[in-house]
């Protein structure tokens, strides 16, 4: 019987060796290589020489990786901040009020409706919003002049103070439906018997939002946080198809920052240090919100 078990193991782990190879071989050995080169100074040829952390101290002396720094919490707002509060706000509206009214039969049209940028390409997305937002002949700028409001037109791109907002705005409009449909999908297995007694003994649609669904619904929110925030913090596609980081470096993120370093400046010792800095970034957010969230779950168990 022991010998059966030890084979079933090992035969457990042999359909674990093709997954584990592939990890080692396209995510593990690149991440150590990058870090290995971000302690070197190499231009892409010739041999690397190993500078240790110099690059890293010129990243911290850097006013454009502070810059970019900054663009990122600006996109984490954007990608995290306003779509959880517009997703967790336009779900309740939905159950509370659509689904038991006489809409009910629009919900299926509304969680579509607001799930649509989900399912298209963020590049494609980028592009459209790009001709939206052309100063000649985009279509926002029209609408602004047709209903008489041709003095709030601008360049909603090439201006290096609205640029970022810009690119904000698109971000928002992307990001809303996923964590909208994470809420709707969370509140559907909230207890309806807890809402009607607490509706039934007076309480007010604040109490009952902040006292029974969103503590019900914790850790859809930690996860909505989480996933957008690793998102923001290596946004790339939609600031190279709309701006390219311009005007200027008005609209650099540290993952556009890296890869103008690599590929423009050939400066690959600084590019691989920006990229190591984001991942750790990542890791230690990530590292805090699993081990924050097992901890609640303890407390809850009683453990």
């Amino acid at each position: 019987m022991k010998d059966k078990k030890i084979k079933d193991l090992i035969g457990n782990y042999c359909f674990l060796i093709p997954g584990f190879l592939l990890f080692t071989l396209i995510i593990f050995v690149p991440y150590i290589t990058n870090i290995l080169i971000s302690f070197t100074k190499w231009s892409g040829v010739k041999t690397p020489v190993f500078i240790g952390f110099d690059n890293y101290i010129k990243a911290f002396y850097d006013a454009k990786f502070w810059r970019s720094f900054i663009n990122n919490l600006l996109l984490i707002v954007a990608m995290t901040v306003i779509p959880t509060i517009l997703g967790i706000t336009i779900s309740i509206l939905l159950f509370e009020i659509i689904k038991k009214g006489p809409l009910k039969k629009t919900v299926g049209i509304f969680r579509a409706g607001i799930y649509l940028p989900q399912v298209i390409a963020i590049i494609v997305s980028a592009v459209a919003w790009k001709w939206l937002l052309n100063p000649t002949w985009g279509g926002l700028n029209k609408a602004l002049e047709s209903i008489g409001l041709a003095f709030l037109q601008r360049n909603w791109l090439g201006d290096s103070d609205i640029a970022i907002f810009s690119i904000m705005a698109l971000m928002v409009w992307y990001q809303t439906g996923y964590a909208f449909v994470i809420f709707l999908s969370a509140m559907e297995r909230i207890n309806p018997e807890l809402i009607e007694s607490a509706s039934i003994d007076g309480a007010s649609l604040r109490v009952i939002v902040f006292s029974i669904i969103i503590p019900q619904v914790t850790f859809e929110i930690s996860v909505v946080v989480l996933t957008t925030l690793i998102h923001a913090l290596k946004v790339f596609g939609p600031v190279y198809a709309m701006t390219k980081g311009g005007p200027g470096d008005a609209t650099h993120v540290l993952s556009f920052y890296s890869f103008k370093s690599f590929f423009e400046r050939s400066d690959v010792c600084y590019g691989s240090a920006v990229s190591t800095i984001i991942s750790f970034l990542i890791i230690i957010i990530s590292v805090f919100f699993i081990s924050y969230r097992n901890k609640r779950e303890n407390e809850v168990i009683g453990v």
